[in-house]
């Protein structure tokens, strides 16, 4: 996807990257796929530096909301943070909150099949779709309304978050597939942007 809007694609296979402060505020988006782990204190200064200067952040599921326990301030920057998956794989509906925004624009409720995340969310998030825990969950969260999908603002980065993602097959769903799509174009660094942390784009 990203190849095709554009992007020159690197892939790196260690957390070693994120302490090479040069190449990564070098960088227009970084997509993470990180569960649990945890990082030293030159790979937090320097992933938690490129976003604060503008570099975005994405990614779903685990690989961004249930990475580096042991960062409060990676956490933070994300929005929120993994607790659990009550009641495993089930079908559930995702819900727009906002329709009048271009990454949600023309995009209708849909129905999937995966692993809903109950989270510690961030009050501060601008939450886009959710979910309502109900059937297989327990009395402590039935009725609970959980964002799925939301975007914040961490100094002059972009940070956009999807909780699903389970397995590969959750982005066949085409409404799925398309908000993470939309949530990385927006998050991306915007070229000659300044300091401004919302640039006009089709996403924003």
């Amino acid at each position: 996807m990203a190849q095709e809007q554009g992007f020159d694609v690197e892939v790196a296979n260690s957390l070693d990257v994120y302490a090479d402060r040069a190449r990564m505020n070098g960088l227009a988006l970084i997509v993470q796929s990180v569960t649990m782990g945890s990082l030293t204190e030159a790979q937090e200064a320097g992933l938690l530096g490129a976003v604060r200067g503008g570099t975005g952040l994405a990614g779903w599921h685990g690989g961004i909301t249930d990475a580096f326990r042991n960062s409060p301030e990676y956490e933070l920057m994300v929005g929120g943070s993994f607790a659990a998956h009550p009641g495993g794989i089930i079908d559930f509906d995702v819900r727009f909150t906002r329709r009048d925004d271009p990454i949600t624009t023309g995009l209708a409720d849909f129905r999937i099949r995966s692993e809903r995340y109950y989270m510690l969310v961030d009050p501060a998030i601008e939450v886009l779709a959710t979910l309502v825990f109900t059937g297989q969950t327990g009395p402590a969260v039935e009725g609970t309304v959980m964002p799925v999908v939301w975007r914040k603002l961490y100094g002059k980065g972009r940070v956009f978050s999807i909780t699903l993602g389970h397995a590969p097959a959750d982005f066949d769903v085409p409404e799925a597939r398309e908000i993470v799509k939309r949530g990385m174009l927006w998050a991306a660094r915007v070229p000659g942007a300044g300091d401004d942390p919302r640039p006009a784009n089709p996403y924003r």
